[in-house]
């Protein structure tokens, strides 16, 4: 049966930055051939010579059986219709018409003892045409030395109606995923190019006629995702900047529609894509690893804007979704980056605890990050406060103080750093603790 159509998706941090390669256009034909044997069992056959042969243009491709009577074509054109003839010295020609390549489909081909003539593609055509003008059924069929079918037993033709009935509904089901793979194919091209545009009420429209045809596609929901991320990051900002009051209220809201159907679609993107057994060719392997980390990149960001948006009670499922993402990301620079987004998420939560634990694990491996520095300082203030804790005061001000002699000027946050540390000199007697390195010891020549 055809595999379904599937993009690559290579997932970047920046918020509405992604990038994709395009889906392979070759295919793997495999499968096996088996010889009937004079007690009536079958058994695989060995060295039987295999020619593809493509019927929509010109093509031949050639290969032998292993000794497991197996074998496979790696990479054919993918769009190609192919017929595939078996023929070895002591059996009579086989051939398989309407192959198509890359759909997983395993052939078997069964050979009976005959005078081992091999087929051209000619050969098989006046078969094909003498069947069809009798009345005959296509399918597989068999073909003597003058080129024409021999005579089957009803046995053998109850089997060849029934692997024909089976190739019909394949043909039925392939030709269905093939329309919808031109639908996937075409939308998907133009919604990534409406959202690199940044259009993307088009975006989110070209993803959607996807989905529809083919609801099964990780790489259209999450690319919706993105869609749906930007256009409400867009509306978010444009209402809490617009000095109409009337507008501002509405405006949030569409922004946290846009938000929650943003976490909606990666849901189901993840979902999709756990459900799917990781395949085992190599090539196939690295496509779905990347469209995952892309997914899970995806889910990450968008629940950071769902949670400290629209509902701060799912902080948890936020935190989750960056958890799965940190397990699988192995780039450096987007890892920290992503321990950033779970630490600046669960700060604006006012997950405190949480927030602090995860800034000082990025502080653990980047002890001059500023950022870092700066938060835990105020997360340390807010919790001293509550708890009217001087030591957690002595902590943020020796963490903020690190931040003030490390920061650029331009850094927004150093006047709130430079306030809080006076805040703390003046009415709780807290200074920042002076920090002294201890010179190496010389060791004695």
């Amino acid at each position: 049966m055809l595999r379904k159509f599937f993009f690559a998706i290579f997932a970047v941090v920046a918020m509405l930055s992604t990038a994709f390669s395009a889906s392979a256009q070759t295919g793997e034909l495999r499968g096996r051939v088996t010889m009937n044997q004079a007690d009536g069992t079958k058994a695989p056959a060995s060295d039987v010579a295999i020619d593809v042969y493509r019927t929509d243009l010109s093509g031949k491709y050639n290969t032998k059986t292993n000794k497991k009577g197996e074998f496979v074509f790696a990479g054919l054109p993918f769009v190609g219709t192919y017929t595939v003839a078996a023929s070895h010295p002591a059996a009579s020609p086989t051939w398989v018409p309407n192959v198509k390549v890359g759909r997983g489909t395993d052939y078997e081909i069964n050979l009976s003892p005959g005078d081992g003539k091999r087929l051209t593609l000619e050969e098989i055509k006046a078969a094909e045409k003498q069947s069809a003008g009798s009345g005959a059924s296509s399918g597989v069929s068999s073909g003597a030395s003058s080129g024409t079918p021999s005579r089957e037993s009803t046995a053998d033709k109850a089997k060849r109606e029934e692997m024909i009935r089976k190739n019909a509904e394949i043909e039925a089901k392939n030709k269905k995923i093939e329309e919808s793979n031109v639908i996937v194919a075409r939308t998907f091209t133009a919604g990534n190019t409406a959202l690199e545009a940044k259009n993307y009420d088009e975006a989110i429209k070209q993803y959607d006629e996807g989905i529809a045809a083919d609801p099964s596609q990780p790489a259209l929901l999450t690319q919706k995702s993105a869609a749906l991320k930007g256009r409400g990051v867009d509306r978010y900002n444009a209402a809490i900047t617009s000095k109409d009051e009337a507008t501002k209220g509405p405006g949030i809201e569409a922004a946290k529609s846009d938000f929650r159907a943003s976490a909606e679609a990666i849901k189901q993107a993840v979902d999709a894509l756990n459900a799917q057994t990781v395949p085992t060719d190599p090539q196939e392997q690295t496509r779905f690893n990347a469209n995952k980390i892309a997914a899970l990149s995806t889910r990450a960001e968008a629940m950071r804007l769902f949670v400290t948006k629209v509902d701060q009670s799912q902080v948890d499922a936020g935190q989750k979704a960056y958890e799965d993402y940190l397990a699988v990301e192995t780039d450096p620079a987007r890892k920290l980056a992503a321990q950033r987004g779970l630490a600046q998420m669960l700060f604006d939560a006012n997950s405190f605890d949480k927030a602090l634990a995860e800034y000082q694990k990025i502080l653990a491996t980047n002890p001059d990050d500023t950022d870092a520095l700066v938060k835990s300082g105020m997360l340390l203030f807010n919790i001293g406060a509550m708890n009217n804790d001087k030591a957690k005061y002595q902590e943020a001000a020796n963490y903020l103080q690190q931040f003030v002699d490390k920061a650029p000027d331009t850094d927004k946050l150093k006047a709130d750093a430079k306030a809080i540390l006076e805040e703390l000199k003046n009415q709780q007697n807290v200074k920042a603790e002076k920090t002294t390195t201890t010179p190496a010891r010389r060791r004695r020549p």
